[in-house]
């Protein structure tokens, strides 16, 4: 049985890229979102995202009449759902729960275009046992077909998860040369979901359990995480020493069998930041090294902000008279990672939030935005270039590790007060 149309749920970061993979493969793709902008702009060939090749990509498919977008689901033979897990926010900030209400609104949006023979697959990074509830979803919205977890391999509908194990700005090609983890609710539904990606994916396509399949992905961002922290700790640990953290990694990893990360100011983006948290709220008497290393990643960013003050203090002692509003904080990058537009959990971005509460005048550098965040326009921050950042600013931060202030690194190792979060002045 073909695949004759695919929908793709979510056109984010990594929905768009892949209707727009299948679609540049000749099959019909119908990408639905609820972003009204974001559907025009793809109808129109463009993208809202920032992603290298993948405006080329769209545009192809769009103009060849392979890849649409709309805001209502309609009939397909597969369904791929690739909608945000945040977490479930409490009036303290204190919840790790997965908050699972766009899958739910995902699963009853497609229900009622489902057909015999369908497959819907869950690409969503998410806590163990979502995949499930979504069939449970499904099953309650269309009672008139089954569902795997009530007929089994006799199933109307085929049920399967399969995570996507991207990295921002390699995205069109690795979502074609990884290999692809598929855990469908019984054997038949992980055949039917190889089927589907083996149109596209030149990796293996590694067949378990849905369960297995979700846990996978939690574990590749947990053990990242775990690694990450440890890096993080040493940085904060030297810097009590008075040992200079990136020459010692640089030392320590010409040991065979030693390959310490760099550390940051933090750790972002919609799946190291979260997906830990996932497995700690299931498991957590177990998840002790796991919460431990999301405590301390989470906790990077207001050591930044104390190295921040320690410089504003200097200052002020140096410099009485200049009130606080007069003096010029610079931060480069409020991107989660280097050289991408991202700023879905980004330790930067909070960062550069709290150094506007200062009362400084804060200057934002991020060449991959054209505006920003409301949050820091509200606090009177502003989008200057880079040039005008290192002439104006008293203090300089160096957040994230873009090409582009690499570039300009002679320049920013003159500055008199630098904090280097990503230690761009010690590589």
């Amino acid at each position: 049985m073909s695949f004759n149309t695919i929908s793709v749920i979510g056109l984010g970061y990594i929905g768009l890229p892949t209707a727009a993979v299948f679609a540049s493969r000749k099959h019909q793709v119908i990408g639905v979102d609820i972003d009204t902008h974001a559907v025009d702009t793809i109808n129109r060939g463009d993208i809202h995202i920032v992603e290298p090749e993948l405006d080329i990509v769209v545009h192809a498919a769009v103009h060849e009449g392979y890849l649409r977008a709309t805001t209502t689901p309609e009939p397909a033979d597969a369904f791929m759902v690739a909608v945000p897990t945040p977490f479930i926010h409490d009036e303290n900030g204190g919840s790790h729960k997965a908050d699972l209400r766009y899958i739910k609104a995902a699963s009853q949006a497609i229900a009622p275009v489902l057909k015999q023979g369908d497959l819907v697959v869950l690409e969503s990074t998410s806590p163990v046992g979502a995949t499930e509830q979504m069939a449970e979803w499904l099953a309650e919205a269309r009672p008139d077909l089954s569902f795997p977890q009530t007929h089994g391999e006799g199933s109307d509908i085929r049920i399967a998860h399969c995570p996507e194990r991207v990295l921002p700005g390699h995205v069109i090609r690795e979502l074609v040369e990884n290999d692809r983890v598929i855990g469908g609710m019984t054997p038949q539904c992980s055949s039917r979901a190889v089927e589907l990606y083996r149109l596209i994916v030149q990796g293996q396509c590694i067949v378990t359990t849905a369960r297995t399949a979700e846990m996978a992905k939690l574990t590749e961002n947990a053990f990242r995480d775990v690694n990450i922290a440890f890096a993080n700790e040493l940085s904060t640990i030297c810097q009590r020493l008075e040992i200079n953290v990136w020459e010692l990694i640089a030392l320590a990893n010409r040991h065979p069998r030693v390959d310490i990360l760099q550390p940051g100011a933090g750790v972002g983006g919609h799946c190291i930041a979260v997906d830990p948290w996932f497995i700690v709220d299931s498991c957590p008497e177990e998840a002790r090294l796991i919460k431990t290393a999301r405590q301390v990643n989470d906790h990077k960013p207001q050591w930044v902000l104390e190295r921040i003050k320690a410089q504003l203090d200097r200052l002020h002692q140096q410099q009485p008279e200049r009130p606080r509003a007069a003096l010029k904080v610079a931060c480069l990058g409020i991107a989660f990672k280097p050289d991408i537009d991202d700023l879905r959990e980004s330790p930067a971005l909070g960062i550069a939030e709290q150094v506007a509460q200062f009362g400084c005048d804060t200057l934002i550098v991020e060449p991959h935005i054209e505006q920003l965040p409301a949050g820091l326009e509200a606090a009177g921050a502003r989008l200057v270039s880079l040039d005008e950042a290192l002439t104006q600013a008293d203090v300089v931060v160096v957040l994230v590790r873009h090409t582009a202030f690499g570039a300009e690194v002679d320049k920013l190792a003159e500055h008199a007060a630098v904090v280097d979060a990503v230690g761009l002045l010690n590589r």
